[in-house]
């Protein structure tokens, strides 16, 4: 495949940037970051307004009201954006740390963390993202080149101009953050060519796009997955815990990966849990898709399919299903889960432990909201995704995930017997 001239470009710049970036300093790399923080607040007019055309294309393109939402920027949300990268200056720096020991020969050896490189983020829909990236890999010594969708290029392109003139100001390359204007989908395929360039791909989006990538890469690529997220409520769980807890997880922001998509329920307490919940449901504008079992004691309910099990809805939709004991819901998890986040809501120790121990994602959670599963609630300040697979990284990946080992040896004058 051929590069085109402004690609290899933008990938001169910056695995040049990222040469100087990896030897930056904590503090020149936290003064940068504050400037971005001020930047996004001095140029709130000139967010907002790229933001309202690409609203607007939204519109006139009929695209669901859920990834609208997605895309909206507002005061408050460039206010949270701004005071998360504050935060980001406060977390330790990842480069540099890591183990130390001596051989008995006294061979030093440091097992030290290092920058990945160049990282190219290709995403969809949240122009947030274009932020959160940029500032995870300046933060990790990390140049990075994005491609958003087309749906927030001017939200993107007004974003990536003002942070990137931020950190120039502040004295780091050029090059350190750089967004690809053109949204064509070829442009998209060339960056996946460009091995010598690029460290380290990472796609974030639905799973149309993370599959296009994992499947024509030729740069390794850190796989974050979509969320068909379940909750089980056994036997032993608390309904009001129940009910709250799986009302917010897929109600409190429905278009995001680690929102709930499917909930089983135990048959012993499915009648009066889901007539509960149900009413809350619809209430909520939520549309229940569920088995024969949810159908009878929900008549509004609508029949699930086959395909719904394994659907990540990113909408006001659950699908729902009542299961005989914890084995049938554990069977299912396994059958149809992205292995992202998953729910037991339980009192018992012993059913908790059991679902912690066989589930297998990136997050397993007991009597919380799958809404949980973020860098930020993590306290990791932000994330640059949620990995789901099980290679380098896995869940919510921040700063030391950005990262990777360098060996250093200190010798006097040790040579091989």
């Amino acid at each position: 495949m051929i590069i085109s001239n402004d690609l290899i470009l933008i990938g001169k710049k910056a695995k040049e940037a990222a040469r100087k970036l990896a030897f930056t300093s904590t503090g020149a790399k936290n003064s940068a970051l504050s400037a971005m923080a001020q930047a996004l607040v001095d140029n709130q007019e000139e967010i907002l307004s790229a933001n309202s055309l690409d609203l607007q294309a939204a519109e006139e393109k009929g695209l669901r009201k859920s990834l609208i939402n997605r895309l909206r920027l507002s005061p408050e949300a460039i206010m949270e954006m701004s005071n998360a990268i504050h935060e980001i200056t406060k977390l330790p720096d990842p480069v540099g740390g890591g183990e130390f020991w001596t051989r008995p020969n006294g061979l030093r050896i440091q097992k030290t963390r290092v920058p990945l490189g160049v990282v190219a983020m290709i995403y969809e829909a949240r122009p947030n993202v274009t932020v959160d990236a940029a500032v995870l890999c300046l933060k990790s010594g990390n140049a990075c080149i994005l491609r958003g969708g087309s749906e927030a290029i001017e939200s993107n392109k007004a974003l990536a101009r003002i942070i990137s003139d931020a950190v120039e100001n502040s004295g780091l390359p050029q090059g350190s953050i750089q967004l690809i204007h053109k949204t064509e989908r070829e442009y998209a395929a060339q960056l996946m060519r460009m091995n010598k360039y690029i460290d380290v791909i990472i796609p974030r989006g639905g799973e149309g796009l993370i599959k296009t990538v994992i499947e024509n890469s030729t740069v390794p690529v850190i796989e974050t997955g979509t969320g068909v997220c379940h909750a089980f409520v056994d036997k032993d769980a608390d309904i009001a815990k129940a009910v709250s807890i799986v009302f917010n997880a897929k109600t409190q922001k429905p278009g995001v990966c680690n929102a709930l998509e499917t909930l089983l329920v135990h048959q012993d307490v499915a009648q009066n849990y889901l007539e509960i919940m149900g009413d809350k449901f619809k209430n909520g504008g939520v549309e229940i898709r569920g088995c024969d079992r949810v159908q009878d004691i929900l008549d509004y309910a609508v029949p699930a399919s086959e395909e719904d099990w394994g659907t990540e809805y990113l909408d006001l939709i659950i699908s729902s299903k009542v299961v005989t004991d914890m084995e049938e819901a554990l069977d299912h998890i396994y059958k149809y889960s992205t292995k992202h986040s998953e729910i037991i809501i339980t009192e018992n120790y012993s059913s908790a432990q059991r679902f912690l121990n066989e589930v297998d994602a990136a997050a397993v959670l007991v009597n919380a909201s799958t809404r949980f599963t973020d860098g930020g609630r993590f306290g990791f300040g932000a994330e640059i995704g949620i990995s789901t697979q099980k290679l380098h990284a896995r869940g919510p990946m921040a700063l030391p995930e950005l990262t990777t080992i360098k060996y250093v040896i200190y010798g006097d004058g040790h040579i091989v017997e």
